[in-house]
């Protein structure tokens, strides 16, 4: 059940931080981008260990 609930809020951070890239695909600041990468990043990661 752990391993569940840690893989859906992956699956979350990933989908949130992809929303985040495509409303700011152009990139007015670019440091908007850099969070939206990071949060797919941080999601990747919790995704994978």
């Amino acid at each position: 059940m752990k391993c569940f609930l840690k893989k859906t809020l992956a699956v979350c951070l990933i989908g949130l931080g992809l929303g985040i890239l495509l409303v700011l695909l152009l990139p007015v600041s670019g440091w908007l981008f850099i969070i939206g990468l990071t949060i797919v990043c941080v999601g990747l990661m919790w995704l994978a260990c």
